[in-house]
């Protein structure tokens, strides 16, 4: 009877985990930059004597979307939106550097760049960009950054860290959203990274696809606590059955 308690419970808990995902997902839908969750499950048998015949279902690798979210034209100087696989260099609320592909800028009250989140942009040499009180920032195709004040003529203040994560060091999201290199180092500064002004890229999420996969596993997880509803019918019901032999 065990066998079938632990596996419904261990079905059920998958299923919850799931549909957090995909809400949270669904709750990004509009979200800028933002990459869509993906998780899976395996099964796993318990270890230990008497319980070979035990499976827990635990979650396997996770991820994201890689799929590029569609291109939305702003016209705005400070918006961008990085091409490729290419990602902007932001520092953290922890200090460290982290990547985002949210290009939706904002000069801060002491001239600092900042995404419309409150994260410092980073150049290419990894420090905070400043503008000067009043400029007009327009950013090149290449992530140079340009400012004019008044009539003046533009001078150029930095280039915006894009960096192209590879294979052997990918990027892994974290628990603030924010993304980072598996190694957990800072990625290498790629001048070959272009961006698009004047645009922003919105979110991967599949609105369709989400809300199918949160009615799947709703039913999934029905499907589970009834199994866990009927260990316990059959439990009374074998309690009955001792007690009337007794």
């Amino acid at each position: 009877m065990d066998r079938l308690i632990y596996t419904a419970m261990s079905g059920a808990n998958s299923a919850a985990q799931q549909q957090s995902i995909l809400a949270n997902n669904l709750a990004n839908a509009s979200t800028t930059g933002f990459r869509a969750e993906l998780s899976t499950f395996r099964a796993v048998p318990v270890r230990g004597d008497g319980a070979s015949t035990r499976v827990f279902t635990i979650p396997a690798t996770s991820g994201q979307s890689n799929a590029p979210g569609p291109a939305q034209r702003t016209g705005r100087n400070l918006d961008a939106m990085a091409s490729g696989n290419a990602w902007f260099g932001v520092q953290a609320l922890d200090g460290t550097e982290s990547y985002t592909r949210n290009g939706a800028f904002q000069v801060s009250p002491e001239g600092t760049l900042m995404t419309n989140t409150g994260l410092t942009v980073l150049s290419d040499g990894s420090a905070p960009i400043t503008v000067p009180a009043g400029a007009e920032v327009s950013i090149g195709f290449d992530g140079n950054l340009s400012a004019r004040v008044g009539k003046q003529p533009p001078t150029g203040i930095g280039r915006l860290k894009l960096v192209t994560p590879g294979e052997e060091d990918p990027l892994q999201r974290g628990d603030d959203g924010l993304f980072r290199a598996t190694s957990g180092e800072p990625l290498p500064n790629d001048a070959n990274a272009r961006v698009q002004s004047g645009s922003l890229e919105g979110s991967n999420v599949n609105t369709i696809e989400a809300m199918v996969g949160m009615i799947q596993m709703a039913r999934q997880f029905e499907t589970q606590m009834r199994l866990l509803q009927t260990a316990e019918s059959n439990d009374r019901s074998a309690d009955k059955l001792l007690s009337m032999q007794g």
